[in-house]
């Protein structure tokens, strides 16, 4: 009895989670198919998923429209830009909190986490006054430098939690043998956490490529990421929604892949530390 008992419950677990997978990878499937669809087949009713005239059309109309290549290199210097600058800060920020804590580091961790509570549209205008004045306004290092910011908060606290499991005892042998800060981070903290600070450098490449807020209000023309490149096929006279599905694949394609490729060391960097 107890066994079967435990067959149907694994059964049911594993059922809820294809279908959470499902529903969650139905909107980039059902992205995917439109895009191969013609105007009309996109907004037929009742909706048309397999059976209908394939097309590349629309693919060939977004690449003729728009240069695809300079949104695609701007997404890639500005995620991956902000992804350094921000491990840069964040390293030292959650060493210092980890293995030399004070009674307000606590609250310190709280209120960090709690700036990404803040809606972003309320301190849109003193950003944007700031970055004028500064001359920051559609250039691409004032995007890394607000999108470093806006998710500084997520890489403090997931390199806090790594460096939390890593034993003192390393760190306290080390600095007897004469270690100076810079050393120890370096040499010895550095290579233990990599796996959790990967995944950290992961997960915000994938944000920073997702940002369309802080990407869609401080840049133009010249520094658009692929998520301005999406929003140009949004026009006065309406959606055009099979070329707007085909702009969104081709912005999602490049970080769905590099999601697939990393997942392993997405997923090690972070459970690093869960298994004692």
């Amino acid at each position: 009895m107890a066994r079967a008992a435990d067959d149907r419950h694994k059964w049911l677990v594993t059922l809820v989670a294809w279908g959470l997978a499902l529903a969650i990878f139905f909107p980039i499937l059902w992205t995917l198919l439109t895009s191969f669809k013609t105007e009309a087949a996109a907004v037929a009713i009742p909706p048309q998923f397999l059976f209908f005239d394939w097309t590349t059309e629309n693919y060939t109309e977004v690449w003729a429209r728009t240069d695809y290549l300079r949104h695609f290199t701007n997404s890639v210097i500005i995620a991956v830009g902000s992804s350094l600058v921000g491990l840069l800060v964040a390293i030292p920020a959650a060493w210092s909190m980890a293995f030399s804590p004070t009674r307000r580091t606590r609250g310190v961790l709280l209120w960090m986490l709690s700036t990404k509570m803040l809606p972003a549209v309320g301190v849109l205008v003193p950003i944007y006054l700031l970055f004028k004045r500064a001359g920051l306004l559609d250039t691409r290092t004032g995007l890394v430098i607000v999108l470093m910011l806006s998710n500084l908060p997520i890489m403090v606290w997931m390199l806090f939690t790594y460096f939390k499991e890593i034993p003192r005892d390393i760190l306290e042998a080390a600095r007897m043998d004469g270690a100076t800060a810079g050393r120890e981070l370096l040499h010895i903290l550095t290579p233990m956490a990599l796996p959790g600070i990967a995944s950290t450098l992961l997960l915000n490449v994938i944000l920073a490529w997702n940002e369309s807020f802080w990407t869609l209000n401080l840049t133009a023309a010249s520094t658009g990421p692929l998520t301005a490149f999406i929003a140009s096929f949004s026009a006065p006279e309406g959606l055009f929604y099979a070329k707007l599905s085909a702009a969104s694949t081709l912005a999602i394609a490049p970080i769905v892949v590099l999601g697939w490729l990393s997942q392993k060391q997405l997923v090690r960097g972070l459970t690093f530390g869960a298994v004692k």
